[in-house]
């Protein structure tokens, strides 16, 4: 059985198998799935505008010039007389969509403060650690250091052992005094010479 002809629909796109029925759609229709995050984003730059004395000026603006015209024009052109029952729906419909708005801006900036607490809070738990790794170190080292000889250790073994040598060697040299005539230490021309009588 051979394959069924295959036709190009007028947009380019190739057609589907003649036995299967064409998915039906509508350029109409809202997408099934709207971005939460292009959403939130546009929520947060209208709860921001919102938030600016811009938003204020032109608001005033706004209602100032719908009511002098309510008020002031010809009673022909006046579209919300003075109750401006129209003005007042308009206003509630604009802040029935700003509170919500408002909200879920401020609910995604929550959630961004949250991560940005759980993401310090691990920060801080880090520098912790390393603190206290470091404080170990520290105390390591000094232990270490106490077995090290130091400087001022050295100095005063050899200034000890230096006494030590000179107190030996003072008892020879007494010694050496004694054997010799007259006390001398034969320096002098007679040292080693013999002892005439006269």
């Amino acid at each position: 059985m051979s394959e069924p002809i295959r036709r190009d629909r007028p947009g380019g796109r190739p057609a589907d198998r003649l036995d299967q029925p064409l998915a039906k759609t509508s350029r109409w229709t809202l997408p099934s799935r709207m971005d939460p995050e292009s959403f939130g984003a546009f929520a947060e730059r209208f709860a921001r505008f919102m938030g600016t004395a811009r938003f204020l000026v032109w608001m005033t603006v706004f209602v100032a010039v719908w009511v002098v015209w309510n008020t002031l024009g010809p009673p022909s052109v006046r579209f919300d007389p003075y109750a401006f029952i129209f003005l007042t729906l308009m206003l509630s419909l604009q802040a029935s969509y700003a509170a919500p708005l408002i909200l879920l801006a401020t609910n995604r900036q929550d959630d961004r403060d949250k991560v940005q607490m759980e993401q310090d809070r691990a920060r801080d738990e880090r520098n912790l650690a390393d603190t206290e790794f470091l404080t170990r170190e520290v105390a390591a080292l000094r232990l270490a250091m106490r077995e090290v000889a130091t400087r001022d250790f050295v100095r005063s073994e050899l200034r000890s052992l230096l006494e030590e040598l000179v107190e030996r060697d003072a008892p020879d040299e007494d010694e050496g005094a004694r054997r010799r005539p007259g006390g001398t230490t034969g320096a002098g021309p007679t040292a080693g010479a013999p002892r005439r009588d006269t």
